[in-house]
């Protein structure tokens, strides 16, 4: 497999599912992708798990000291980080040439619970980088995975490149992946609900918050991000969702749950994952959230949005 020629790459932006079963096809794949970069000057970025990330250094020798490398299961442990604090963080800081990311964002330890934050973020990048000169290539380990999560990489990625060529995939389809995984949350028994309806009632409502995370264990630093995000949610919901909302905290398969609910809609999909401007004033609640969460979630629709942000344990 041979990367795009720099000609090719510079024409709009290229957003390819990258399907591997082999260490072997995965080099083959992804070597030449970073070291044409290189070659064409073409700043290189590399965020995949730790693993692959040990595998491509090693292929790539003394290559490896001219890109940036990030372990995904770090830096995009919450999916809805990754566009703002990778992606966006590395082309940005290169605006005037074409650049390379390779980003894996789902791999085989992924949990039922993160998975549809994690076709949602792939989906979203299509909608992020619109217009940028920029190619991501996404790897996907076709032995690994099951077969819908191949199915869901057709869906979110426009070209497919496998090891024995490459093509536009005509199951591609944005806004039916995203309707698809704008799931509805299951209830859970909690701590209690607060229910804010100025913002007077933000204090309270982190008050609150503080009291549970402290209740389970949790320390200061820690208690005080709990603080931040439900602060920031509450703020949030209360400043665009319908003039108030409800907070409720519990207990999760090793997570700590901050839950709010609003009776807004949420209608910008890339919202808490944009960077904030340098003079930007407000607007970084969300992106705070993200930033904060070990995974975030939203469902909104006709009665409202809730916006789940968790933090393990």
């Amino acid at each position: 497999m041979t990367a795009p020629t720099t000609a090719q790459a510079a024409e709009s932006f290229v957003h390819p599912a990258v399907f591997y079963r082999t260490d072997e096809e995965y080099l083959a794949a992804l070597v030449p992708f970073v070291t044409d970069g290189l070659e064409a000057g073409q700043p290189v970025a590399v965020s995949v798990p730790g693993r692959q990330l040990a595998l491509l250094r090693g292929a790539l020798g003394d290559a490896a000291n001219d890109i940036t490398m990030m372990d995904m299961t770090v830096a995009g442990r919450n999916p809805g980080r990754i566009i703002a604090g990778v992606l966006r963080r590395f082309a940005d800081a290169h605006p005037d040439v074409h650049v390379r990311i390779i980003g894996e964002p789902i791999w085989a330890g992924r949990t039922e619970v993160e998975y549809p934050a994690c076709v949602v973020h792939e989906a979203l990048i299509n909608l992020a980088f619109t217009g940028r000169d920029v190619t991501i290539a996404c790897p996907y380990d076709t032995a690994a995975l099951p077969d819908e999560v191949i199915a869901d990489a057709r869906a979110t990625h426009p070209l497919l490149w496998e090891p024995d060529r490459r093509r536009s995939s005509a199951e591609y389809a944005l806004d039916a992946v995203l309707a698809r995984y704008n799931l509805p949350f299951n209830g859970q028994e909690s701590a209690g609900e607060f229910v804010a309806t100025t913002l007077d009632d933000v204090s309270p409502a982190r008050r609150h918050a503080a009291e549970f995370a402290q209740s389970q264990g949790l320390d200061a630093d820690r208690v005080a991000d709990v603080e931040l995000i439900v602060t920031e949610l509450v703020t949030n919901a209360l400043m665009h969702g319908g003039g108030s909302c409800s907070s409720r905290l519990w207990r999760e398969s090793g997570h700590l749950v901050c839950e709010v609910r609003d009776s807004g809609r949420f209608e910008d999909a890339l919202a808490g994952r944009r960077p904030a401007e340098p003079r930007q004033v407000g607007g970084r609640g969300l992106l705070v959230v993200n930033e904060l969460a070990d995974l975030v979630r939203v469902h909104t629709g006709a009665q409202g949005t809730t916006l789940r942000a968790m933090l393990r344990l």
